[in-house]
């Protein structure tokens, strides 16, 4: 089937998202930031230059800045380009053969390229805890809160949340920092996932992220 082509969408703003349904707050001395499928590949499947991947990738920027300088760990996780069939496994009858071997098809997009000190995972399913070490990444870095931002909100985002909630890791979904095939798709992630964690804008979070620190250093 591979992936559908994607249209422009506007990004959902604070006065669209689902009520809150837990009371968690956000504590950069527990949370890690996880930046999830944003290759070329996935990334350069979007319009150009236009609503959402404009926001997405700036929205990203800014979060991924903040976590640096507040010292939370940064993990990218990334599909492998030319996975074998073996490796694929059932996602290759509904979404093909992956990556192919088209130069930096594989690679994070140039504003996210990871730096030093931060982790890039192999990818092999939309759960990035799967076939991972995610878990223990966090585990060894103390970390039970994970920020969650990429692609595809329905697929990557919404199982990675799911998964982080059944293994006690406070997820936060920021809004405004997925994005999806449509606005549909983007807006049921988003409404499913307020289920068993937060969502968020990325201005919120900011927000929230700084006053928390400020309050521990007063």
């Amino acid at each position: 089937m591979g992936s559908p082509t994607i249209g422009s969408y506007p990004m959902p703003d604070r006065s669209s998202l689902p009520g809150p349904q837990v009371p968690w707050r956000i504590d950069p001395a527990r949370a890690a930031l996880l930046v999830q499928d944003m290759q070329n590949h996935f990334v350069g499947a979007f319009p150009a230059g236009r609503s959402p991947v404009v926001e997405l990738v700036d929205n990203i920027v800014a979060l991924r800045e903040l976590a640096d300088a507040l010292g939370m760990p940064v993990v990218f996780s990334a599909e492998p380009a030319v996975q074998a069939p073996g490796q694929r496994g059932l996602v290759a009858d509904i979404w093909g053969p992956g990556i192919g071997d088209e130069p930096e098809a594989a690679a994070i997009v140039a504003p996210l390229t990871p730096r030093p000190g931060e982790h890039l995972l192999a990818n092999v399913r939309h759960n990035a805890f799967l076939r991972s070490h995610l878990g223990r990444l966090l585990r060894a870095k103390h970390r039970d809160q994970l920020i969650i931002c990429g692609v595809h909100a329905h697929l990557g985002v919404l199982l990675t949340a799911a998964d982080a909630f059944m293994n006690d890791i406070q997820p936060f979904i920021v809004a405004d920092a997925v994005a999806d095939f449509s606005a549909e798709d983007h807006s049921m992630a988003l409404r499913w996932v307020r289920r068993s964690g937060v969502v968020c804008t990325t201005a919120v979070l900011l927000r929230d992220l700084l006053l928390h620190r400020e309050r521990r250093e007063a």
